[in-house]
């Protein structure tokens, strides 16, 4: 085991997660002034988490994972991911308990970082773009779970921002685990890739989508835009 790229893929994937209690930590403030620009705000941080969410699918995801597979895992992958996201949405639906954005967050976080610490393993740059993505998308994921959370509750604001904090630590623990048993594993990586890509897919249309529009306001879609554009510009980076 190459204990640098090891240590790079912890450190990452910890970054990454960090924007989790950073969002929430957005969330957890009040008031912002004018009562316009609050909405606005809101329903814009939500439309750019879909357009990170998007750039992870088109640029890293997908790309990546029909590169190492034929067509007719690629076709069982991005299948199994849309339908076992399903599910467990619709089991939490039934539940009917808070939490449902937490779940949604970790559903993509986890499988990414396990792709991220096995592409580093075998020095494929596009970890570098793939931390960058999971990072621009757990702050909206994390602002918006935050707020799911804490409207259902009456956790205090401080041991709720807590709990974020220790979300960000499955990023390093499902990085560990990409690096040391996926790293010579291509084809399982690239499952991994298309399944998470498939997910993220049906999350973005069943939670965000819906989400981030605001009636009679036409700004806010342009947060999905520019999430988009970010993730865009640092695949050229890399490339």
């Amino acid at each position: 085991m190459n204990m640098d790229s090891l240590l790079l893929s912890l450190l990452l994937s910890l970054l990454a997660g960090a924007t989790i209690p950073l969002g929430a930590y957005v969330a957890s403030i009040e008031h912002i002034r004018p009562l316009w620009l609050e909405s606005e705000f809101r329903h814009g941080v939500i439309a750019f988490g879909g357009g990170a969410l998007l750039a992870a699918v088109s640029l890293v995801l997908v790309p990546e994972g029909v590169a190492e597979l034929s067509l007719f895992w690629i076709v069982t992958c991005f299948s199994a991911g849309g339908i076992v996201f399903f599910l467990i949405d619709r089991l939490i639906a039934r539940r009917g308990g808070a939490g449902g954005q937490v779940m949604a967050m970790l559903l993509d976080f986890i499988p990414e970082a396990i792709a991220l610490g096995a592409a580093l393993a075998t020095g494929k740059p596009v970890g570098f773009l793939l931390a960058l993505l999971i990072a621009m998308q757990n702050f909206p994921e994390g602002f918006n779970a935050y707020r799911e959370i804490s409207a259902g509750s009456n956790q205090k604001p401080k041991a709720l921002l807590a709990c974020f904090f220790a979300l960000a630590l499955f990023g390093p623990a499902a990085a560990f685990l990409g690096h040391q048993f996926l790293a010579d594993s291509p084809a399982l990586i690239g499952g991994v890739m298309l399944f998470a890509a498939s997910g993220i897919i049906y999350l973005t249309f069943e939670d965000i989508a819906p989400q981030a529009v605001l009636q009679a306001h036409w700004a806010p879609p342009l947060g999905a835009v520019a999430g988009f554009l970010l993730g865009l510009v640092g695949s050229i980076v890399i490339s």
